[in-house]
């Protein structure tokens, strides 16, 4: 398929779009004065960091204030970004190609259906920044599958290939399990496996200097020192593990998924604070809810103990453990700042995907197409985002690469699916955002939706369907997908909802709002 091909839908399905989702938005700002002197681009991206990781009528920005200082109020907050699949794998996949997952085929977190293995790594935004003379440098977690089954000396040593993954011409990847490792982990410091702190020992172990986080900002703002002067400019991609909970790989016993642990100078910040308890928190009924929802902790709604023993430990720990994101975050903003970069900077900070902390039973997971699971945070400062606004339509990781491109002035080398966020303006009307999990091979369940600015319909592999009317059911309690009421809605959003989930394929139209294309066409 030709990355300019025209997006042009049925004239029935056209018809179709009066039930529309979404509105045209103003342009952010623009590129253009940055076309000669291309920006440099830092991302950074979090960890199953959600929306709703706030307290009762804030945001998440409230617990991160130094982001909100340096980041938020200087440039654009996304409030509705969502995740095209919201896992690690397939969402960071997204992140480097623009495409949805079909399209990019990462549609899992490990094979047969997904992976670092299934990452066509030739045509990635490192490789397209690379090839345009950026210096391309990436720290920390990568995709899920990356140099897998490296976690002790011994492997270490009897590793054959320290692989890095194209593109990227500086390289500090986080391999296998030790990505989830606030201590004892390693990196592949371009192509020498460097450890950092308790390797074998107690995986409760704790060593303030090698803390995850912190090692990160001390490599990133160490990059910076050395290529910041240069006249190229350079792409830096830090991907700290927090806040998704810690895993030790114990050999014999399977894979123990620990509470995110922060950092020894932050621990008890939040030791007071109370799990948020929106209306969808521990739903009473969710006989509208698909089986696998309804059968949840033995079809019984979540016990006391488990919210004050188990999920309110965990929120506490997650609020702490970002503390040390947004001292990163602080460390290489002034960095940048003593350089003279930041002016001249693209800063990107996202997150892979949310996640559920009780609403709809949910103990703590994500990949369901729930609110909580689905909408992330998103905040761009630079060149051409406008300071202190707060843009409401939907957005996508999809749409990330493409901005990405935008202001670097570079072509994809593939079709993306996503729109560059400087030309908000051009968006159809609408477009709406697919969420898929699927399909998979493996035999699990998945699942594709669609998500705009008033609906949310999903159709799930099992043939259950779900349905919100969002403007008046924001927290998701009541699936309309059999009210006869909605019954022209659904039509039109399943519909559209099938056009999504094979554009970009071959032989197939390219997907609404695409990179290269005309909306208005």
């Amino acid at each position: 398929m030709d990355v300019s091909t025209r997006w042009r839908l049925p004239a029935a399905l056209a018809v179709t779009l009066m039930v529309a989702l979404t509105a045209v938005a103003e342009p952010l700002g623009t590129r253009a004065s940055h076309a000669a002197t291309r920006p440099n681009i830092v991302v950074i991206m979090t960890d199953d960091h959600s929306e709703n990781d706030a307290t009762a009528g804030g945001t998440w920005l409230d617990h991160l204030p130094k982001t909100k200082r340096l980041l938020a109020d200087q440039g654009t907050t996304f409030v509705n970004s969502y995740a095209t699949y919201s896992w690690c794998c397939p969402s960071r996949a997204t992140l480097l190609t623009g495409q949805y997952p079909h399209n990019h085929g990462v549609l899992s977190n490990s094979l047969p259906d997904g992976g670092y293995p299934k990452l066509r790594g030739g045509q990635t935004l490192p490789v397209w920044l690379k090839n345009a003379g950026y210096r391309t440098a990436h720290i920390g977690k990568y995709l899920n599958g990356y140099m897998a089954g490296v976690e002790t000396q011994a492997e270490v040593d009897a590793h054959p290939q320290r692989h890095i993954p194209p593109g990227w011409t500086d390289w500090w990847g986080a391999p296998g399990w030790g990505t989830y490792k606030m201590w004892g982990h390693w990196l592949n410091a371009n192509g020498v496996l460097m450890p950092y702190g308790q390797q074998d020992g107690d995986p409760q172990s704790k060593d303030p200097v090698n803390y995850q986080p912190d090692v990160y900002a001390r490599i990133a703002t160490r990059f910076l020192d050395q290529h910041a002067p240069s006249a190229a400019p350079f792409m830096l991609s830090i991907a700290p593990a927090s806040p998704h909970g810690e895993i030790d790989v114990k050999r014999g016993d399977g894979t123990t998924i620990w509470y995110p642990r922060p950092a020894p100078r932050h621990v008890g910040r939040y030791a007071t604070a109370e799990l948020p308890r929106d209306p969808n928190f521990n739903e009473a009924d969710v006989s509208d809810k698909p089986r696998h929802i309804r059968e949840l902790n033995g079809g019984q709604p979540i016990s006391e103990a488990t919210v004050n023993d188990r999920m309110t430990v965990r929120y506490r720990n997650r609020l702490e453990a970002l503390l040390a994101i947004d001292d990163l975050v602080e460390q290489v903003v002034n960095r940048l700042a003593a350089l003279g970069e930041l002016d001249d900077t693209l800063i990107v900070f996202a997150s892979d995907n949310g996640f559920l902390q009780g609403a709809h039973r949910v103990v703590g997971d994500k990949i369901h197409p729930y609110e909580d699971s689905i909408r992330v945070p998103l905040v761009m400062r630079g060149p051409g985002m406008a300071a202190n606004r707060r843009f409401t339509e939907p957005v996508a990781n999809i749409d990330l690469a493409p901005t990405i491109l935008d202001a670097a002035n570079v072509t994809a080398g593939i079709p993306m699916d996503g729109h560059s966020l400087f030309q908000t303006a051009t968006l159809p009307d609408p477009r709406g955002v697919l969420v898929e999990t699927g399909p998979r091979t493996d035999g699990s369940r998945w699942y594709q939706a669609i998500r705009g600015e008033r609906y949310l319909y999903v159709e799930h592999s099992t043939g259950e369907r779900e349905l919100y009317d969002l403007q008046v059911d924001p927290h998701q309690l009541d699936s309309r997908h059999d009210d006869p009421a909605l019954a022209a809605v659904r039509q039109d959003l399943t519909t559209r909802l099938h056009f999504l989930r094979d554009c970009g394929k071959a032989g197939k139209p390219v997907c609404p709002g695409a990179a290269g294309t005309d909306p208005d066409s």
